[in-house]
């Protein structure tokens, strides 16, 4: 049984069509598995209904991901906070949805306030 063939090449270069010509992709074989280095700005919205901002450093085919400078938005009404994490793995099973962000675009509606974390768990706690 073969891990890596000739299948397994074009998929890591279609993804890597794919993805946005100005992005950096780095493919890795390592033991048999392709890992995909890649460097992008993304929005994750995870199962339980976290939203995590940060680069994206590596993925697998199971959506396993690696999140570098990553931070929590949290919002509450007309609030938010971004809680930092730094360097943060998700699990696949977890992701709901994986989107780039526009960093071109504003970012959030004007009538959205930036709070402190201590705030926004104030605010957060019934």
């Amino acid at each position: 049984m073969s891990w890596a063939g000739p299948e397994d090449i074009y998929l890591s270069t279609s993804l890597a069509s794919y993805l946005d010509s100005e992005a950096d992709v780095f493919l890795i074989d390592f033991c048999g598995l392709a890992l995909i280095f890649v460097v992008e700005k993304l929005l994750v919205l995870l199962r339980d209904g976290r939203k995590l901002m940060g680069t994206l450093r590596s993925f697998d085919q199971f959506a396993n991901a690696v999140l570098e400078g990553a931070c929590e938005r949290v919002i509450v009404g007309d609030l938010y906070c971004d809680i930092p994490l730094g360097l943060y793995v998700i699990r696949g099973e977890n992701v709901v949805l994986i989107g780039e962000l526009d960093l071109e675009k504003e970012e959030l509606p004007e009538h959205m306030t930036r709070v402190s974390t201590a705030e926004i768990k104030r605010v957060d706690i019934p």
